[in-house]
């Protein structure tokens, strides 16, 4: 295993579902995260084989079907064109889902993102707010009470 996928498998090792967005012909790391426990879901425009132990879905994500998706903790996708960043980022936050994910060469990221420099590439984290949460944050506000019920301070 190369040293990028070794780094971004160690990212990725606290989620416990995962779906790659993209797989192609790099299956390593769905792989490697399978092996380690995690149940993982690779996704494609065309079919592909994948290490066992990772299911694998055609899907396009930029008319996913969101079943796919739904019980993700985290969506990742490795090389992704920028065309594709603001879908990704999209289905993940209907998810409610991380979104993680690697470049092609030294594109920069559509999306807001946090990065993190790993041997071999640079990972982006998309910083925005999936929607359970804005909800969460919505009610809050209109209710003044916290998400354990209680009365609270209105910012």
């Amino acid at each position: 295993m190369n040293p990028l996928t070794r780094a971004l498998a160690a990212r990725l090792d606290g989620f416990d579902r995962l779906v790659e967005i993209g797989i192609g012909a790099r299956s390593g790391l769905a792989g490697a995260l399978a092996d380690a426990g995690a149940t993982v879901t690779a996704t494609d425009v065309r079919s592909c084989a994948v290490p066992d132990g990772v299911a694998f879905v055609r899907d396009d994500v930029t008319d996913p079907v969101l079943e796919i998706y739904a019980d993700a903790g985290a969506i990742y996708a490795r090389n992704l064109p920028p065309e594709l960043h603001r879908p990704a980022r999209d289905l993940a936050r209907q998810a409610d889902a991380a979104f993680l994910f690697t470049t092609l060469g030294g594109e920069f990221p559509t999306v807001p993102t946090t990065t993190e420099t790993l041997p071999g590439g640079t990972l982006y984290r998309a910083t925005e707010r999936g929607q359970a949460e804005r909800d969460r944050v919505d009610r809050r506000a209109r209710t003044g009470r916290n998400d354990a019920g209680q009365r609270g301070e209105r910012a």
